[in-house]
C-alpha cells in the first residue's frame, strides 16, 4: 500500500473521455476510458452531446479515483487537459446546454470565414490572435450559433446563456456551477482572444457579434480554479491546472526550452515547438498560440495541425471494414515494403497547415489493379507521417534553424511501423518517451506545480525518460520520392467542395 500523493488529470479527448491517476515519477496509477457518441448530421459538420461529453468524463474519473483509492494512494489536485476550438454552450441557472456541442472538426463556418476574408479581415485576425480565419476554431462556431438563434445572442449578453470551450464545460459541473473560466492556452484557440493583451478582444468579439458576458474568465494555465463540488468524485479537491490538449502534451513532453517540438498523433496530429517569451509570426502558414501562462507570464509555441490522422485508421477499421483494430492495420502496414505507388491524401475535413484548405476532401491516388489490403494499411500510416512532414518543413523554415529531435506521443505511436516511416522521411531522432500519456501527464503536472508537488520546471522535467528512438533506416532517395508523388496528390484534392449556405 502507498500513501504517497497522486494527481488526477481529466483528458476528455474528440472520441473518448479518460482519467489518468499519476504519482509523481509520472508512473500510471490508474486510468479509465470510455467512448461517447459521434455524430455527423450534415455532410461537414461534426457534433457531440454536451451532457455525453460530461456524463462519460464523470464517470471515468470516479472509476479511476475509486482504483487509486483502493490501492492505498492519496489524491492531492486535479488537472483538466481537453480537445480544443469545440464549443458549448449552456444555461448558467440550469447548467443545461442549450444545443448541440458544435466540434473542432466541423467544417459548417467555411463560407462566413471565406466571406470574412474577402471582406479584409484576414490580416487584422492573424495580427490579434496568431490565427487564421478557418472553421477550425471557436469564434465563428459562436457566431454562427447566434446568428442561427438570437434569441441565444440576448440571453448571452445579460450574462443567462454561457459559451466556452470543453475545459470550461467541464469547470462548471465540477465546480456544481460556481465557477465559468477557461486558461490562456484554450483562451488563444478562439480566434476571440488578443495574444499582446491577454484578453479577450472588443474588435473581435464586435466582428464575431459574440457578447462578453458569455465568455470565461481567462487565467494562468497552472493556478487554482475552483473545488469539485460535494457530490462528486474526488469532491473538495483543487482544480489546479487547465491546458488544452497539445499545449498540455508539450509541457508533458517536457518541451521548457525555445526550439524543442513534440507531435501528438491522435485523432488529428498537432506539431508544437515551444518559441519562449515572445510569439513568433509564422511565415509558412503555421499558427502562433499560447502554451501555456504561470504566474502572469506567458510562453508561446508555433502549431501546425493536421485535421485526420488515427481518424484515418478508424475510417478503414468502421467504414470499410478491411481490419478490426489498429493494431492489425499497422501489423498489415508492416508486411509490405511500400504502399505499391498508392497515396491517401485523407482530407476528410479539409486539409489544416501549412495548407488551409476546408474545401479539399479525402483522395486516394496511384491505384492498379494490384493495389492490396495491406498497401492501403501503409498508405494510411505514409498519409499521417507525410502531413507531418509538411508541418516540421514549415516549422524548420520559420525557425531558421533544424529541428534535431521530434518527441512523440499519442496512441498511433505505439505503431512501431508509423514511428519508423516518420523517422525514414524526417531524416531526424524520432524519440517515443516511457510514459505515452503525455498529454494527461501534462494537465497533472501543471496541478503539480500549483500545489507543490514539484517547485520547478526542472524539478519536473526530471522524470522525463526515452522509450525508443528511431533513426533513418530507409535511402533518403525512397523518401524523396514518396514526398514528391504526396505533393502532387494534394493538389489534386484541394479544393474538392462547394462552398455551400451553412444557415440551414
Amino acid at each position: 500500500m502507498s500513501d504517497s500523493p497522486c494527481l488526477i488529470a481529466l483528458d476528455q479527448g474528440t472520441t473518448s473521455s479518460r482519467t489518468v491517476v499519476f504519482g509523481v515519477s509520472g508512473e500510471i496509477v490508474s486510468l479509465a476510458q470510455q467512448e461517447f457518441t459521434q455524430h455527423f448530421p450534415k455532410p461537414g459538420w461534426v457534433e457531440h452531446d454536451a451532457e455525453e461529453i460530461w456524463s462519460s468524463q464523470r464517470d471515468t474519473m470516479a472509476e479511476a479515483i475509486e482504483r487509486a483509492r483502493s490501492a492505498g494512494h492519496e489524491l492531492t489536485a486535479l488537472g483538466i487537459t481537453n480537445q480544443r476550438e469545440t464549443l458549448v454552450v449552456w444555461e448558467r441557472a440550469t447548467g443545461k446546454p442549450v444545443g448541440p456541442v458544435i466540434v473542432w472538426q466541423d467544417r459548417r463556418t467555411a463560407r462566413d470565414c471565406a466571406e470574412l476574408a474577402a471582406a479584409g479581415h484576414e490580416d487584422m485576425v492573424s495580427e490579434k490572435t496568431g490565427l487564421r480565419l478557418d472553421p477550425y476554431f471557436t469564434g465563428s462556431k459562436l457566431a454562427w450559433l447566434l446568428r442561427q438563434q438570437p434569441e441565444l445572442a440576448r440571453r448571452g449578453a445579460t450574462g443567462e446563456v454561457l459559451a466556452g470551450t470543453v475545459d470550461s464545460w467541464l469547470l462548471w459541473k465540477l465546480t456544481g456551477g460556481k465557477v465559468h473560466a477557461t486558461d490562456a492556452s484554450n483562451a488563444s484557440r478562439t480566434l476571440l482572444y488578443n495574444l499582446a493583451d491577454g484578453d479577450w478582444d472588443d474588435e473581435l468579439l464586435a466582428m464575431f457579434n459574440v457578447p462578453r458576458a458569455m465568455l470565461p474568465r481567462v487565467q494562468d494555465s497552472s493556478g487554482v480554479f475552483g473545488y469539485v463540488a460535494e457530490g462528486l468524485p474526488g469532491a473538495g479537491l483543487p482544480i489546479a491546472g487547465i491546458a488544452g490538449d497539445q499545449q498540455a502534451a508539450l509541457f508533458g513532453q517536457a518541451c521548457f526550452q525555445p526550439g524543442m517540438a513534440k507531435n501528438t498523433y491522435g485523432t488529428g496530429c498537432f506539431l508544437l515547438m515551444q518559441t519562449g517569451t515572445e510569439p513568433m509570426r509564422s511565415q509558412h502558414n503555421l499558427l502562433t498560440t499560447v502554451a501555456w501562462q504561470l504566474a502572469g507570464k506567458t510562453h508561446y509555441a508555433l502549431e501546425g495541425s493536421v485535421f485526420v490522422a488515427g481518424a484515418a485508421v478508424q475510417w478503414v477499421r468502421d467504414e470499410l471494414r478491411l481490419v478490426q483494430s489498429a493494431p492489425e492495420l499497422s501489423e498489415l502496414a508492416g508486411t509490405v515494403p511500400d504502399a505499391g505507388g498508392m497515396v491517401l491524401v485523407p482530407a476528410f475535413a479539409g486539409l489544416g497547415a501549412p495548407h488551409w484548405d476546408p474545401l479539399a476532401r479525402g483522395a486516394m491516388m496511384g491505384l492498379t489493379r494490384g493495389s492490396n489490403r495491406a498497401q492501403l494499411c501503409r498508405a494510411v500510416l505514409e498519409s499521417i507521417a507525410l502531413q507531418s512532414v509538411d508541418l516540421m518543413d514549415a516549422m524548420q523554415q520559420d525557425a531558421g534553424n533544424p529541428i534535431s529531435e521530434l518527441r512523440v506521443d499519442g496512441g498511433a505511436t505505439a505503431s512501431d511501423v508509423l514511428m519508423q516511416i516518420q523517422a525514414d522521411l524526417l531524416g531526424i531522432e524520432v524519440v517515443r518517451p516511457r510514459v505515452l500519456e503525455t498529454t494527461a501527464l501534462g494537465a497533472a503536472a501543471l496541478a503539480g506545480l500549483a500545489v507543490g508537488i514539484w517547485s520547478s520546471l526542472d524539478d519536473f522535467s526530471r522524470q522525463w525518460q526515452r522509450e525508443r528512438v528511431f533513426t533513418r533506416q530507409r535511402p533518403e532517395g525512397d523518401s524523396s520520392n514518396l514526398r514528391r508523388d504526396w505533393k502532387k496528390a494534394v493538389e489534386r484534392a484541394k479544393r474538392w467542395a462547394e462552398l455551400e449556405d451553412n444557415d440551414a
